[in-house]
């Protein structure tokens, strides 16, 4: 990253992305019964719409580059946070979806933490600090249910996720 204002410029996409997919799947494991995982993933989305809307804040005064979707340079196709659309599957599975969730969680971490560990300019390293805070957090969340499914314990009514800042 060249600047402050080319991170928010990502950030504020990445998590537009992560939003719109996590409603996505949240809706997919709605319509499949599996209540508690849709909960968890509209939190996910209101968090992300959240860290966007924290970002979109820090972009107010500054000149954010305008970017068309292809503009965009993601370490794969798409931002780091979009969830495989194959997840909104009526019919996929709660593991399948959650292992989705995760995948997508985790390259959101490991690109913010590649922006903290490369970059150069102290102030886009606070911001990327931030958000590697927070995205670890999330991967965290998402460990834990996949350890409860897996282990065929009952999934928790709460999250452990705290408010984004």
């Amino acid at each position: 990253m060249d600047s402050v204002e080319e991170f928010l410029a990502y950030s504020i996409k990445l998590e537009q992305e992560a939003t719109l997919r996590f409603a996505q799947l949240a809706d997919a494991m709605d319509g499949a019964g599996n209540r508690e995982v849709g909960k968890l993933f509209r939190q996910l989305s209101d968090y992300s719409r959240l860290h966007m809307g924290d970002a979109m804040a820090r972009a107010g005064y500054r000149d954010i580059p305008k970017k068309a979707p292809g503009d965009f340079e993601w370490p794969d196709l798409e931002s780091p946070e979009a969830a495989a659309i194959w997840g909104t599957d009526p019919m996929i599975g709660r593991e399948q979806a959650l292992e989705i969730a995760l995948d997508a969680e985790i390259r959101g971490y490991q690109f913010y933490k590649h922006v903290y560990d490369t970059t150069t300019d102290p102030e886009i390293k606070v911001l990327a600090k931030e958000f590697v805070a927070e995205e670890e957090e999330h991967v965290a969340e998402l460990k834990r249910w996949m350890a409860l499914h897996k282990a065929g314990e009952q999934l928790p009514e709460e999250t452990n996720l705290t408010a984004p800042h």
